[in-house]
């Protein structure tokens, strides 16, 4: 299969999208039409780029529902397979499930399915592409019979994106670059493109130009409103006006972690605690909540990380109380935060930690919704913290002056370093990490000296958001 998360890792070059949608399936989010006017309910095609937050779960991308029996949709099963189906009171006209499972967290995934069931072939009638490749292995592969009327575009299903439509199945993670086409049957290459200069990353490109027909759509989440109109999230650009109703949705949802430039999250598999269940993430694997109030210490790194260059992110206490974070080379060997090597990590109360062994020189104590910096250089070898755009440490990133010595990554245990937000006491915190999408309102509104990321302060010169783009130039 092409790779998917490189295609991220190529320069500012070419088609881009701009902005995705986040979904959280711990707030039920979701958007829904209902279709007035019948469109081709025999032959149509859905594209869409999703990337995952959470797995091991039944999470919907797409469906039209009347109810549990009569039923249309795609989701990732509980164990992470990918599931199209559709049945008729209760019994299955259609039936892919892949052998595939699709667990990467951190990478943008391409997805297609193409309906014609006017084809006398019957395996020709559905077939289901990811990443470009066409899904043929299958432990469960029924095909409607020729000429079958699905239930897309009858007009009169509702459509819900991010959820089954009568029974939860809420989708975690985000979205970008969704197309419905009402009346045509296509393949992959009408919405992505192989890299001229990577031949195996997979990437989108402009679908402007295709037909859409009656109920079709074209989602680019470029609004940011909460009506159903052209300035809502659920706006169609298509030039259709298929727009759809924004459910519990915000502006915050929306995102600039798109499938041409794909930013750090945490990682729901990359933990650090002696119970890993204490810990959870949510909004995108940017918000992390500990629910121990004992000794098992969670904490998660970023799905990115570096071994050369300088990089910046933010992090909102929204629970201050026990909270940890820093960087650290993504060895858990210390039990939590700050208790490994290579760590290096500020607690709520002040101290800075490493190797198990902490220090408050220097240092301030954090209060709730306090927003702390963490500036990475990899070339000198040092970190930086502020608290609300104040560094301490008599740190000075720009100038390279202050802050903290840390290990070359060369020499550390995995060779890089990841950002992590944690847990260090018997206390309850919850954090909101931001490294460049931001899971909170930003008030001000600052960017790298790239053009990249969505920060409350002011990002130091020379550092950068830790997203593909950036690490294309400068990791």
């Amino acid at each position: 299969m092409p790779l998917i998360l490189g295609t991220n890792s190529i320069k500012d070059t070419g088609y881009n999208v701009a902005n995705s949608l986040r979904f959280n399936n711990d707030s039920s989010d979701y958007l829904t039409r209902t279709p007035d006017t019948a469109g081709n309910q025999k032959t149509f095609t859905f594209s869409a780029w999703v990337k995952r937050s959470g797995l091991n779960d039944r999470q919907a991308i797409i469906s039209t529902v009347v109810d549990g029996s009569n039923e249309t949709q795609i989701w990732f099963d509980t164990n992470d397979e990918l599931f199209l189906y559709h049945n008729t009171s209760g019994t299955n006209n259609i039936a892919l499930r892949t052998t595939a499972k699709f667990r990467d967290i951190s990478a943008w995934y391409h997805i297609v399915f193409a309906v014609d069931t006017t084809q006398s072939t019957a395996s020709n009638r559905v077939k289901l592409y990811v990443n470009s490749v066409q899904q043929t292995s299958f432990t469960e592969d029924t095909y409607p019979d020729q000429n079958f009327d699905t239930r897309w575009n009858n007009g009169s299903t509702p459509v819900g994106i991010g959820r089954m439509s009568y029974n939860a199945e809420y989708f975690d993670g985000y979205m970008a670059e969704m197309v419905l086409l009402d009346g045509s049957a296509l393949g992959p290459t009408s919405f992505g493109e192989f890299d001229e200069d990577s031949p195996t990353i997979w990437k989108p490109k402009d679908v402007s130009g295709l037909t859409f027909g009656t109920n079709g759509f074209y989602l680019e989440f470029k609004q940011s409103g909460t009506s159903q109109n052209s300035s809502g999230l659920g706006a169609d650009t298509s030039g259709q006006d298929n727009h759809f109703a924004v459910n519990n949705l915000t502006a915050v949802d929306q995102s600039t972690d798109t499938c041409t430039n794909n930013f750090a999250t945490l990682n729901v598999l990359h933990f650090n605690a002696t119970i890993p269940s204490a810990g959870t993430l949510s909004d995108g694997n940017l918000t992390f909540t500990s629910a121990q109030g004992s000794s098992a210490y969670p904490g998660f790194y970023s799905t990115i990380a570096v071994s050369q260059g300088k990089w910046y992110a933010e992090f909102k206490a929204t629970t201050a109380d026990g909270s940890t974070l820093g960087i650290g080379d993504g060895v858990p060997i210390g039990g939590f935060l700050g208790g490994s090597t290579n760590d290096g990590v500020i607690f709520h109360n002040g101290n800075f930690y490493t190797n198990g062994s902490g220090a408050s020189t220097g240092y301030d104590a954090w209060s709730d919704d306090d927003i702390l910096g963490v500036a990475l250089d990899l070339d000198n070898n040092k970190v930086y913290f502020h608290k609300n755009n104040t560094y301490m440490a008599s740190g000075n990133p720009a100038g390279n002056s202050g802050g903290e010595a840390i290990t070359a990554a060369a020499s550390t245990n995995s060779g890089v370093y990841h950002f992590c937000a944690g847990d260090a006491s018997s206390g309850t915190p919850a954090i909101q990490c931001n490294f460049g999408s931001p899971p909170f309102a930003i008030s001000s509104g600052n960017t790298d000296g790239n053009g990249f990321g969505n920060f409350e302060y002011t990002v130091p010169s020379g550092y950068f958001a830790l997203c593909t783009k950036n690490l294309a130039e400068n990791g």
